[in-house]
């Protein structure tokens, strides 16, 4: 284990290797699992204020979808997490011309239509947070459907931490991240 100021880090964000290979997954971390994406509280108002200038690149079924049930909701751990179509894709997943699902938010967000590039926990993945007292815990979730984003990541010798640099910035900051990284690498 890792600790970093107030968080607790598994090791293997610094010895797995990780590189998304979207060609190869299609995507399929948008729609696989038993719920949407886990927000954070403060991500709440955010997504209801951008609904609107998201819909655009949504499919119908989710626009059906967001009209029923919004775009997030408590889940049964009592957290929140994006809306579900048919308790599958993520309501703002969509799907790009060679059928690999993307996140409307994003694309939103690339075309300049929204300040908010998209959940959290979706820009962190396959690291998922989990917020105790008085430390966060940030752990790999090894999953099947990764496999070919380990096999790029090892072939490119890309350990996780280096690949999920932006997000863990944007989460914990530049010096949190730099701290790391030289804790890692000492």
């Amino acid at each position: 284990m890792i600790e970093l100021q107030n968080t607790i880090l598994s090791d293997e964000i610094a010895e797995e290797y990780f590189f998304c290979d979207l060609a190869k997954c299609k995507g399929a971390c948008c729609v696989e699992g038993d719920l949407g994406a886990p927000l954070e509280k403060e991500e709440l108002p955010i997504i209801e204020e951008i609904i609107e200038k998201v819909r655009p690149y949504l499919s119908e079924a989710s626009k059906k979808v967001l009209d029923r049930d919004g775009g997030y909701v408590l889940d049964h751990e009592g957290e929140f997490s994006t809306s579900t179509i048919g308790g599958k894709e993520c309501v703002f997943a969509i799907y790009d011309d060679r059928g690999i699902l993307k996140c409307g938010i994003e694309k939103a967000w690339s075309d300049g239509k929204i300040g908010f590039r998209k959940p959290l926990s979706c820009h962190l993945y396959p690291i998922r947070m989990k917020q105790y007292d008085e430390f966060i815990a940030i752990n790999y979730d090894r999953w099947s459907i990764c496999a070919p984003a380990c096999a790029k990541g090892e072939s490119m010798k890309i350990p996780l931490y280096k690949f999920l640099k932006e997000p863990l910035i944007r989460k914990f900051g530049e010096d949190w991240y730099d701290e790391l990284v030289s804790i890692i690498e000492s």
